[in-house]
């Protein structure tokens, strides 16, 4: 029997089991894929966002802004890559300016601090590589970057790290209630129990609440389409660029990575279907155009990947957090600013739960800090070898592109949440995300994965499920014809 069953591990799931964790509760976290942050979370735009742009009054705006101001203390705790990089909304003439002075004053009602509209020549401080057509901006110095998976992926584990539980491969079939208890059913018939249920289930939060009887909200996906940049390219623009939102979002943004990329995108296309995530000629094109536009000097030769995320919209046009039935929250419709709002959003849920009677107790000593050698790379020569002499294996590099070690990947495989797929070690470690995305390193990590877990190279997946890489071995297992 759990205090609290947390439905999703993506990025508002693992904020919220962080700091439920940190209370007196036995809490579990209960996935339906593979890995942790397989959804809306992992394929995104990485942006802090200052808070300027959601209606005034609305639980956007006020745990975005929030939320922003949490941001580097957590990373900080946590080890997680966050960089105050600031943003600029950018126009192209007085028809923009107008709007731009618009977003200025509901930012400020919002309560972001340290907006200015910006002429031409200010901007070209900014950003000398700023586009031709750019004649002024909003900027916003508090807007900021983060890495959404590893934020994720440290939080769980923080999470794990105070005593809470996690259950991939768990898909919710069925969800009953008896006298204040919750029975979550998966498919495949295992049973977890609880007295709280947190519906933080991204684009299917809606067929999760209608297990409960709610359903007051539908949740469609919206396509997103994006391209990232090699790091040679990542020096390109500091700030993030955005062009001027629409009642479809923010914008074809350009953006540094706090890993050094540039990333272009996203596009946005509302679906029906919640699978739908490949890309298409259509979206690259428009995102190549709309990039031009805003920054000049972008050479396309240098994309090394392309990707599509689905983000979870809601038909309430805000974030839906609330308790329709005692003990059952939904975190739902949880869209930009999502990742920007997830500190927030875990400590309105806390408060949701305190008001309608669930208390616990805070714990005396829990753990808040994280160890992370994923900047192993850029440490000093000394402290390099001192780490290395302690274990040798932080001397073998296996990704070239990204100079990641054998030492690094072992210690993602025996840290919470351990991943046991190709993707579960290149969302810790950045190996296989490299100019070559894996051509050359991934033999080698399937080995030390199989090593490490004690399974066949045969068994071992790029994603969970049945996206298994190798047949077997060459000139084993092969007969003639």
């Amino acid at each position: 029997m759990y205090d609290a069953i947390i439905i999703g591990a993506g990025v508002t799931g693992g904020l919220t089991a962080m700091t439920l964790a940190r209370y007196n509760m036995d809490i579990c976290i209960i996935e339906r894929e593979n890995d942790i942050a397989m959804g809306s979370t992992k394929a995104n735009s990485a942006i802090v966002h200052a808070g300027f742009d959601a209606k005034c009054g609305s639980l956007k705006a006020i745990l975005n802004v929030k939320g922003s101001k949490m941001m580097p203390q957590i990373c900080k705790d946590l080890n997680v890559d966050y960089q105050n990089n600031g943003s600029l909304v950018i126009g192209f003439g007085d028809e923009d300016k107008a709007k731009l002075e618009e977003l200025k004053e509901n930012g400020i009602k919002n309560g972001v601090e340290g907006l200015s509209i910006i002429g031409r020549d200010e901007l070209l401080k900014l950003e000398p590589n700023i586009g031709d057509e750019a004649t002024c901006a909003l900027y916003a110095p508090t807007g900021a970057i983060v890495c959404p998976y590893e934020l994720t992926e440290a939080s769980i584990g923080n999470a794990m790290d105070n005593g809470a539980k996690l259950e991939l491969n768990f898909e919710v079939e069925a969800i009953t209630e008896n006298n204040g208890i919750y029975t979550v059913k998966s498919k495949d018939g295992k049973v977890v129990e609880g007295k709280i249920v947190i519906n933080a289930a991204g684009l299917y939060a809606d067929k999760i609440a209608s297990m409960v009887g709610d359903n007051s909200f539908k949740i469609h996906p919206r396509r997103g389409e994006y391209l990232l940049m090699d790091k040679e390219c990542g020096n390109l623009v500091s700030n993030t660029i955005f062009t001027v939102p629409t009642k479809m979002g923010k914008g074809i943004l350009v953006s540094p990575t706090v890993d050094h990329n540039l990333i272009l995108g996203p596009t946005s296309e509302d679906r029906i279907d919640k699978e739908d995530k490949n890309t298409t000629p259509n979206g690259i094109a428009s995102v190549t155009e709309s990039a031009k536009k805003s920054v000049n000097g972008i050479d396309f030769r240098m994309v090394i990947t392309s990707f599509c995320g689905l983000r979870a919209v809601g038909d309430k046009g805000d974030f839906i957090i609330n308790m329709p039935k005692r003990g059952f929250v939904n975190a739902a419709a949880i869209e930009s600013p999502g990742l920007s709002s997830s500190p927030a959003i875990a400590e309105y849920i806390v408060d949701l739960l305190k008001e309608n009677g669930f208390e616990y107790t805070k714990k005396q000593n829990p753990v808040t800090t994280r160890e992370s050698f994923k900047h192993f790379t850029e440490l000093p020569i000394e402290k390099k070898n001192e780490i290395i002499a302690k274990d040798p294996t932080f001397g073998n590099i296996i990704c070239r592109c990204e100079c990641v070690s054998e030492g690094e990947i072992l210690h993602a495989l025996r840290t919470n949440p351990k991943p046991t797929d190709l993707d579960g070690i290149k969302r810790r470690t950045r190996a296989q995300m490299g100019r070559c995305q894996g051509g050359f390193c991934s033999p080698y990590i399937m080995k030390i994965i199989s090593d490490e877990l004690g399974i066949p190279m045969e068994e071992i997946t790029k994603k969970g499920n049945q996206s298994t890489v190798i047949v077997s071995k060459t000139k084993e297992g092969v007969t003639n014809a």
